[in-house]
């Protein structure tokens, strides 16, 4: 048990804590990118968080509990950011926000949390309390783009034969793209690949070029 240190108030105990239960939980996350489920083992884990197996179990009981704080930081992380994008262009036209959703995911899945596309694709070795959090991540995330898909297409402003499709097709692309881009050394090159990237999606949402 941990007990407070000579002059240390509860307050700056519990942000300790709270520093050294995110980065467990950040840990896990690397090694369900690396590993999946199947290969994450606490050991590693309290070794990639520098701290005895004995302490991890102070914060977690077990690995399914880690899994799961690990996948709904995750979720959270990403989805927050995303609702950031559009609250911070209510007005913006929907082909505008849309571009801005693409753009926000890319850099999201490139250089904030590129385990995102491994721990979050379909996959079949994850036990069902966790593998049914995943699918709830994918249909949140989802969400996002399709209201301003919907929103666009009853304004005029895109155009796809099928939503469904569309969509599928979007993030299909997204996934796949973020690796890709995340293995180029040239900045410059990056960034020129990456608007290709995004005029090119939104390709599937209009007969318009972007």
């Amino acid at each position: 048990m941990e007990t407070v240190e000579t002059g240390e108030t509860p307050t700056r105990l519990s942000r300790r804590r709270e520093r050294r239960k995110a980065e467990i939980v950040r840990v896990a996350i690397s090694l369900l990118a690396t590993s999946g489920y199947q290969g994450m083992g606490l050991d590693d884990v309290a070794d990639g968080a520098d701290i005895a197996k004995p302490t991890l179990y102070h914060y977690f009981s077990s690995k399914d509990e880690l899994v799961s704080a690990a996948l709904e930081t995750l979720s959270n992380n990403v989805l927050n950011r995303l609702i950031a994008v559009l609250d911070d262009a209510p007005g913006d036209a929907h082909r505008d926000r849309l571009r801005a959703l693409v753009n926000e995911q890319i850099r999201i899945m490139t250089e904030e949390y590129p385990e995102v596309g491994t721990i979050f694709a379909w996959q079949t070795s994850w036990p069902d309390m966790h593998d049914e959090a995943r699918k709830s991540m994918r249909r949140r995330h989802d969400a996002v783009f399709r209201q301003v898909v919907v929103a666009g297409l009853e304004a005029g402003e895109l155009d796809c034969a099928n939503i469904d499709v569309a969509l599928q097709c979007l993030h299909g692309i997204i996934n796949n793209a973020s690796i890709w881009l995340s293995q180029m050394k040239d900045s410059e090159q990056t960034l020129t690949t990456q608007r290709d990237l995004v005029s090119a999606v939104m390709r599937i949402f209009t007969t318009e070029h972007s």
